[in-house]
């Protein structure tokens, strides 16, 4: 008997496989942001061009819907493994540019590929985990968005000092193509994994509820859109997302410029808000269990652990007017806790809600309203953040989560 069939945890390998992938995604991502208070002067870029480079990516992010279709309609396994391997190229390709432009072409394209990140992720969820384990298989590939943010801020000092900074997108492309052959090795669904053993098979599925099974049709788009379970979903996201777009592009400008560290300062600050964040993805998960442990249903269990995270939220209040230095980077630590409590809660709802073979556009369209509202904030913050500064921007970020949570209470709805 093999390892695998004889520990019934497979599922858990599968998850960890998938939370690798969300490092990597992260990484690649967040590379542009850590290395941009050097490549910036060096290519002559100001903050309103820098603001429409972040927004390109997050534009093609807003293309999640068809990357969702995509991976609903070929499969997981060939669909991942396509969209990493651009991951990879795209990444190491922004080494070679030399002007604005190219760096927003770039990042509109790497937007588009990596938009598979989340969609996938909780489709692995859907598919592998009973009801009530997804909570926290949801917090753990969610993990990597913060720890692959974090591992940015060091990856791409060091290669700054080795290097240069063109190199540091090269590191994380390779990064990326190493994955592919990790996830087309060992990734299979549940009913064709050659290693799954047949209890953990029956404990997979006797944990999931008949109204996410799937239906054997293509996800109708309008279908979903005329659903108040999923507004209740995708207008928190649009709420809850830009903490997490500032934290991953603004950051290191912010504490260069308005806090004044220098690279080394950087490379030890700028990963500790993604490093709370990664605790972040697990104490919402737990909360849920606690809750439900209590005897809060589901649903319910998520909403107060959401409704926790965006009180929480509100000590980003005060990030512009303390005048520590290290004071504002303990209160965005803080932010990126509490936004990851709440945020891994939300994404993860849309498999309690939705059936298997339309979870994935779901995702998409929810991951688009929460990109869109990025997008939005990330060129007010360009056009506004040298005349107003930072402090109103970090304000909006600690009331907006506030608001999510009385829409999730309203608008959302139990399965019957």
């Amino acid at each position: 008997m093999s390892f695998w069939r004889r520990t019934r945890a497979l599922r858990w390998w599968i998850i960890g496989i998938v939370m690798l992938g969300t490092i990597v995604n992260y990484l690649t991502r967040s590379t542009l942001a850590v290395a941009a208070p050097v490549f910036m002067p060096d290519l002559g870029i100001d903050e309103h061009q820098y603001s429409w480079i972040t927004a390109a990516f997050q534009a093609g992010v807003m293309l999640q819907p068809v990357v969702g279709y995509i991976l609903d309609t070929i499969g997981l396994r060939t669909g991942l493994a396509v969209f990493a391997s651009c991951w990879g190229v795209l990444t190491m390709a922004h080494g070679l540019a030399f002007n604005w432009q190219m760096l927003f072409g770039l990042r509109g394209a790497l937007g588009f590929a990596e938009g598979t990140s989340h969609t996938g992720g909780l489709k692995v969820v859907s598919e592998w985990f009973p009801a009530r384990e997804r909570g926290l298989a949801g917090g753990i590939y969610n993990l990597g968005a913060s720890a692959g943010s974090a591992l940015a801020a060091p990856l791409v000092a060091w290669s700054i000092w080795m290097w240069n900074w063109r190199a540091a997108f090269v590191i994380a492309g390779a990064l990326a193509l190493f994955w592919v052959l990790l996830w087309l090795r060992f990734y299979r669904p549940p009913a064709e994994h050659p290693e799954i053993g047949e209890e953990e098979r029956a404990h997979i599925l006797a944990g999931q509820e008949q109204h996410i099974q799937a239906a054997g049709a293509r996800p109708s788009i309008l279908s979903i859109l005329r659903q108040r379970n999923f507004w209740g979903i995708a207008i928190p996201r649009f709420l809850a997302d830009p903490t997490w777009g500032t934290l991953t592009f603004w950051l290191p400008l912010y504490l260069v410029k308005v806090r004044h560290f220098d690279l080394a300062e950087i490379a030890v600050s700028a990963f500790l808000p993604f490093v709370a964040a990664d605790l972040g993805c697990l104490f919402g998960p737990a909360v849920v269990l606690w809750l439900q442990r209590r005897g809060v249903d589901l649903i319910d269990a998520r909403r107060w652990t959401f409704t926790l995270g965006a009180v929480l939220m509100t000590g980003m209040l005060f990030v512009g007017t303390v005048e520590s230095a290290w004071a504002a980077v303990a209160l965005l630590s803080l932010g990126g806790f509490a936004h990851q409590t709440l945020s891994v809660t939300v994404i993860t709802m849309a498999s309690d809600l939705f059936r298997r073979d339309e979870l994935g556009t779901v995702a998409g369209l929810a991951g688009t309203c929460a990109n869109a509202s990025i997008l939005i904030f990330s060129l007010l913050m360009g056009s506004l953040v040298a005349s107003i500064g930072y402090t109103p921007f970090f304000i909006a970020l600690g009331l907006l989560d506030l608001v999510a949570a009385a829409v999730l209470w309203t608008l959302v709805r139990k399965p019957a």
